[in-house]
């Protein structure tokens, strides 16, 4: 039968060779050139159709082997609603975006100790800002060092999006799921605002009072997990965007600098990007970029 297919398949050598490079059974190709013969154009098109089923015939195959209840008492509950809108993104951004992550640690001893030290100049009060607010303020100055991590790919254009604005998405840990709202226009704010902008964003998703649109037009996402914590992940690039930012639990370490151990507190940093815009020497750059606006000298730089 397979035979009999292949002798009727007409398709140029160079056509044949660009089917085999791009992974792609030509015996499966409707041709739609006379008498049926297989262009590259077709070939192309039968790629991007296959790409585009892909996530529903994965989904499609996933089923119950056998009957958890055989082995011992089990509790059958509904996926919340949230997760179950997350999970087809997840899968698509997985298996569409070749990851790369990069893990560094940045020292925010000196970050620390001002952003404790913030005090209310009218009535001597303490100042309460979340080291995530100046995090927040690190990134976007990486960003416009680096525009690339604040853009999208338009595969069918075959563009490069860059992106003017600056609107940094925060995975939000909520009962009802995990939620990305955006706090916009991060260039334009002071640390103050930022941080309010984050209590408000944060109450509105646990509250389930947040506007749709606010999910949308991201430049870059950050997932924090130093509250609960933990040091280095994967965290998974919310697309369309082309990086996400991983922060782990800030931890005091012992640092050999300059010939003797000093302790520091160091923040563990996963950021993992779309290899397609971003090389890994890009991707270290920024590392490199952030970790200095996070250190030594810079925090007062980020606080205004």
């Amino acid at each position: 039968m397979s035979e009999k297919k292949q002798s009727i398949i007409s398709a140029s050598p160079k056509a044949r060779k660009f089917a085999r490079e791009l992974g792609a059974d030509i015996h499966q190709i409707h041709g739609s050139q006379r008498e049926g013969r297989v262009s590259e154009d077709d070939i192309r098109s039968f790629i991007k159709a296959s790409l585009s089923e892909k996530v529903p015939k994965k989904q499609a195959i996933v089923t119950q082997e056998y009957d958890h209840s055989e082995f011992g008492e089990i509790d059958i509950q509904e996926i919340p609603r949230i997760k179950k809108i997350a999970g087809p993104h997840l899968i698509k951004s997985w298996n569409e975006i070749p990851h790369v992550t990069h893990h560094d640690e940045a020292d925010i001893t000196e970050l620390e100790e001002f952003r404790t030290s913030l005090r209310d100049i009218h009535t001597g009060e303490k100042i309460k800002i979340t080291p995530l607010a100046f995090t927040i303020r690190a990134l976007v100055k990486a960003l416009m060092e680096f525009p690339n991590f604040n853009s999208s790919l338009d595969i069918e254009n075959q563009k490069i999006i860059l992106k003017k604005y600056f609107h940094i998405g925060i995975a939000v840990d909520t009962p009802h799921g995990l939620m990305v709202p955006k706090i916009r226009d991060v260039d334009k704010k002071d640390i103050n605002a930022i941080s309010s902008d984050l209590k408000r964003v944060s109450e509105a998703c646990k509250n389930l009072k947040i506007d749709k649109k606010e999910f949308f037009g991201g430049s870059i996402t950050i997932s924090n997990l130093g509250n609960i914590g933990g040091s280095f992940f994967t965290p998974i690039i919310n697309q369309p965007e082309v990086a996400i930012l991983g922060i782990g639990r800030a931890e005091t370490k012992q640092v050999f600098i300059n010939g003797k151990y000093e302790n520091k507190i160091m923040l563990p940093l996963s950021l993992s990007y779309d290899h397609r815009i971003i090389d890994g020497a890009e991707g270290a750059r920024f590392c490199v970029h952030l970790k200095e606006s996070l250190g030594k000298d810079f925090a007062y730089k980020l606080a205004v």
